[in-house]
């Protein structure tokens, strides 16, 4: 296969890292997992690849040529085309402040260099699950809120709620589990799975990011935060 070209039969990952060595590492290790495997080294390329090539997933470098990984990131949130393509982002900062500012910019996951291969295969293979959505028909529904499992589209009265791939899935969780208080724990492992290490400020950023999608205007809240216990999905305010 000529490099560079996704086979449709394989999940398509996008790296977007400009050190070569590294680049060429995951590279080799993931298409030995059976991932198809394309490359940017700055920004502005990574833009391109992903209008051209459509990836599956991204891994996405903080610090980069032309346009950070914290611009790119918000640029695929801006785009319908990409707003749901999961991301992790990749960066040598330690600073637990700047991976939330990754999150809150809208990726759905971080590992900091150097990172150990089978964590970031597991990480994307659960990210990869959760954009998938499964096999599930059918359709959940709370309050004002509708989730068209078939569809993978979310509503709430008549308006779409658009979700990125980590927040589709916890309010999926929770509208299973309706009134019922988690804790982060209990949801880092409902959500991202038990063999992932998130920590749990984590689910406090995915839960912003959901409060933020679901609520416009004066709509009521309805993920509740219960005080030294955790968050669910309630009627209890109105």
């Amino acid at each position: 296969m000529p490099e560079g070209v996704f086979h449709p039969a394989k999940p398509k990952v996008l790296i977007v890292e400009d050190e070569a060595a590294l680049a060429t590492m995951l590279r080799y290790n993931l298409e030995k997992q059976g991932f198809a495997v394309e490359e940017a080294g700055d920004g502005q390329e990574a833009l391109l690849r992903i209008s051209e090539h459509e990836p599956d997933i991204v891994l996405l470098d903080w610090m980069l040529p032309t346009l950070s990984g914290i611009e790119v990131c918000r640029q695929i949130r801006r785009s319908s085309a990409t707003r749901d393509l999961p991301v992790i982002m990749v960066t040598a900062r330690n600073d637990e402040q700047d991976a939330v500012r990754g999150l809150n910019t809208g990726a759905d996951d971080y590992i900091t260099k150097p990172f150990n291969m089978e964590a970031l295969l597991a990480r994307m293979r659960a990210l990869l699950r959760r954009a998938s959505g499964g096999n599930g028909k059918g359709r959940r529904e709370f309050h004002d809120i509708v989730m068209d499992l078939a569809s993978h589209r979310v509503y709430r009265g008549t308006r779409p709620v658009h979700l990125g791939p980590t927040e589709y899935r916890l309010l999926d969780f929770l509208m299973q589990h309706p009134r019922r208080v988690f804790s982060r724990e209990e949801l880092l492992d409902a959500v991202w799975g038990v063999d992932i290490h998130v920590e749990p400020r984590t689910v406090d950023v995915h839960i912003r990011r959901l409060r933020k999608a679901l609520n416009v205007g004066d709509e009521t809240d309805l993920v509740r935060t219960v005080r030294a216990a955790g968050y669910a999905l309630d009627t209890e305010t109105i």
